[in-house]
């Protein structure tokens, strides 16, 4: 298989995750701010660190779920930083809504790592999901000094670079770990 269709895969199994909790649950991660999904998906990152370290988790979910929860994490990140949090049930999007930003925000990743995997020759491929799991966690602090910093970079991509790049490290971690 090659690397465009499994990607298609495991963003079906995400997205599918993503619109039924919507339906669900509604859009009501509208209000978190974009620090909050940040430390969402380091908490999910962290745990999968944890588990590759102990070899054993206590509670009955692997690190595949996490993973998920990385990626659908970010995209609400990306949606966030787009449309900004909301403090109100007027500023809640349908289902639908979210459903379609979505699809825009995983398929700029798709766009990203294409492009990427053309100049690095898919480099990802001699990676341990350990080191993948590593540069997600990396990224997480990337993106926490820049929060911290109000968005302002010097020389450095933005926000959305990084999310992005968790993004595809994320499913690329979970192409090693489910194709």
């Amino acid at each position: 298989m090659n690397t465009s269709t499994q990607f298609d895969q495991i963003e079906k199994t995400c997205f599918d995750l993503f619109s039924k909790k919507a339906v669900d649950y509604g859009t009501a991660w509208r209000i978190l701010r974009t620090s909050s999904l940040t430390d969402q998906i380091y908490i999910k990152a962290q745990r999968i660190r944890s588990i590759q370290e102990k070899g054993v988790s206590k509670v009955d979910e692997g690190i595949v779920p996490e993973f998920i929860g990385i990626i659908n994490y970010s995209v609400m990140a990306l949606i966030q930083l787009e449309m900004g949090a909301t403090d109100a049930v007027e500023g809640m999007i349908s289902a639908e809504e979210a459903s379609k930003l979505y699809l825009k925000y995983i398929h700029n990743a798709k766009a990203l790592m294409l492009n990427k995997n053309h100049d690095y020759g898919e480099a990802w491929r001699n990676m341990r999901v350990e080191s993948l799991t590593d540069i997600i966690l990396m990224k997480l602090l990337r993106i926490k000094q820049i929060e911290d910093n109000k968005g302002n970079t010097i020389v450095s991509e933005g926000l959305d670079a990084n999310y992005y790049d968790i993004i595809n490290y994320a499913i690329f971690a979970m192409i090693k770990l489910t194709l």
